[in-house]
Parts: structure tokens; C-alpha cells; sequence
């Protein structure tokens, strides 16, 4: 594939059968199968467009989107995967509004685009983190004094912390590796409880001096503090500067180019910042090729716009 940046991509993405052939190649190394059985005896018909299944207890239909982020989308594959690209190689993100104007569709259509392409940058098969593993966590969510006058008298009788109007984002951190996200919700589950639920029971973790961690040593191989409140950063080996650097890049896509995220949507920007972290040290045109292999699974608009 003769691309290296995105003024070739757009080049070499003009034409929709070259499209569709990269993703059947991409999603199936080459080789159709059927979404709905897995037979991987399959027909060509109308001249490569769509595909039938040759399983006799199937024989249903389908195109190579079927089962993708692109199925029952009335935009091309040329502007799917200039999105991608787009969204996957700006370091801080894209606003949906220059996204539409790049592409030239709707702010609204590009939105829906965005949170699409975020769910396919999901961990579809998540791995628990080992090693040395930094947990740390960060609240996002605008300073009281800039909400709404009602908001904040609404606050003030209630008497809500300055964290109250906040989400709460845990992240962990396996050093030299990757890193993941979670929204915690305390109705839910407990800080420990989280941490046990990513992380190998043989790694270290190194945390803040937060009393919500106590215990953990119990739990894993290892439990170094870092005691903030004493301002002590670095001891050795720990700290929790990495994860905390991470944090600094999800507050500066939120506040320079999203300006504002809603809780209920938080989870998806911090999966994409997430993921442009981990593979960060890959091409471009690497990070494109890894997205577009992983296209699998439908975000529906209603679905999206659901109130919880």
C-alpha cells in the first residue's frame, strides 16, 4: 500500500472499490467470510460489491461492512478512512466541527464519526497489566465558579465538595507498556476493586498516599507510596510522574479541543487518548492499518443519544 501520509492516503482512497478491497483485506487478511455464520465459503456478486454465503443453513447476504462501524452509513469508505486517519494521527484529537469541515459533512454526522471510530479503538480482548504498574486518578469536569448561576446555588445547598460536579477517571499505567482507563463510580465498585480487576496479582503497584489504596500489599507482589501530601514525587524507582503525564495529555485534548465532555460520554475520550498513547511510537500509516483491521463492531446513533 503506496501511502505514507495523509495527502497520499486521500490519493490513493479516491476510488470506493480500492476501499472496499483494502478493508476486506485489512478485516479478513484477504479471504471474505460470513458476519453472520463465519463459513468462509463465500460468492462474489454484483461485480464484488456484496458477498453470499455458500453455507446452505445461511445463504444470506452481505457487503464487507456488515458488522463494522461503516454498516447503514450513507458515507463513503473514502471518507471513513480519512477520518480515521484524521482522528488516529492528531496527537490531541479533532473537534467534530473541524472534522466536518475537513471532510465536508455536518458537524452532527461528523460527531456521530468520531464517537464511532472511538468505539473501534476499544481493547476488544484486554490483557491484565503486569511488571511495575502506576494507578493514579484525575477528576474532569469544569470549576464551579464558570457553571450556571442555578448549578451553583444548587451546589451550595446541597453542599457539594469542589469535587462534586467532577468525574473521577482511574488510570493505570504498566511502565513501557500501555496504559488503560476506568470512570469509577463508587456505588459500583471501590478503588482496590478496580486495580484487582486490571492488574496481575505478581506485579508492583506504585500509587499516591490516598487511603482508598491501603491494602493493596496484600493483594499484589508489592505496594510502594509516594507520599504527595509530604511532597515527596521520586523515591528510587517510584513514582507515578508516567500516569500523571498521561493525564496532562487527556486534560489538554479536553480543554483545547473538545473544550467540553459530558460524564456520559467521558469514557470514549479517554479511550482514544489512551490509544493514541499506546501507539504512539508507531507510523502513522501504522497506527491506520491496526485501526481499520479492528472495525468490527456497530455503534447505533440511538444507542449513542440514550440517556442512561
Amino acid at each position: 500500500m503506496n501511502f505514507k501520509n495523509l495527502k497520499e492516503a486521500t490519493k490513493y482512497f479516491s476510488d470506493e472499490k480500492v476501499c472496499r478491497d483494502y478493508l476486506i483485506l485489512q478485516r479478513w487478511n484477504g479471504n471474505p467470510e460470513c458476519p453472520y455464520c463465519g463459513h468462509t465459503k463465500v460468492y462474489n456478486i454484483e461485480d464484488g460489491k456484496r458477498f453470499k454465503c455458500a453455507n446452505k443453513e445461511c445463504y444470506k447476504k452481505f457487503s464487507v461492512t456488515v458488522g463494522t462501524i461503516y454498516e447503514n452509513s450513507n458515507l463513503p469508505l473514502s471518507t471513513w478512512f480519512i477520518a480515521v486517519w484524521l482522528i488516529t494521527a492528531h496527537k490531541k484529537g479533532i473537534s467534530s466541527i473541524q472534522l466536518g469541515k475537513d471532510l465536508g459533512i455536518t458537524q452532527k454526522a461528523a460527531w456521530f464519526v468520531l464517537h464511532r471510530v472511538r468505539e473501534m479503538l476499544t481493547d476488544k480482548a484486554p490483557e491484565l497489566l503486569n511488571n511495575m504498574v502506576e494507578v493514579d486518578e484525575t477528576f474532569v469536569g469544569g470549576k464551579m465558579k464558570n457553571k450556571h448561576k442555578s448549578v451553583r446555588a444548587k451546589a451550595h445547598r446541597e453542599n457539594t465538595s469542589h469535587t462534586g460536579n467532577k468525574t473521577m477517571v482511574v488510570g493505570l499505567l504498566e511502565r513501557g507498556k500501555q496504559v488503560k482507563t476506568t470512570i469509577y463510580k463508587s456505588e459500583e465498585k471501590s478503588l482496590k476493586n478496580m486495580v484487582v480487576d486490571h492488574v496481575n496479582t505478581n506485579a508492583v503497584i506504585v500509587t499516591d498516599s490516598l487511603n482508598a489504596y491501603t491494602g493493596l500489599n496484600k493483594l499484589f507482589a508489592g505496594h510502594e507510596v509516594v507520599n504527595h501530601n509530604q511532597d515527596e514525587y521520586v523515591r528510587g524507582i517510584w513514582h507515578t510522574n508516567s500516569i500523571e503525564g498521561f493525564f496532562s495529555q487527556l486534560k489538554r485534548s479536553i480543554y483545547g479541543i473538545y473544550h467540553q465532555v459530558s460524564p456520559k460520554h467521558l469514557h470514549r475520550y479517554c479511550t482514544e487518548t489512551a490509544y493514541r498513547y499506546n501507539f504512539r511510537k508507531i507510523s502513522d500509516k501504522e497506527r491506520f492499518e491496526l485501526t481499520i483491521s479492528n472495525s468490527e463492531g456497530r455503534l447505533k446513533y440511538a444507542d449513542l443519544i440514550k440517556k442512561n
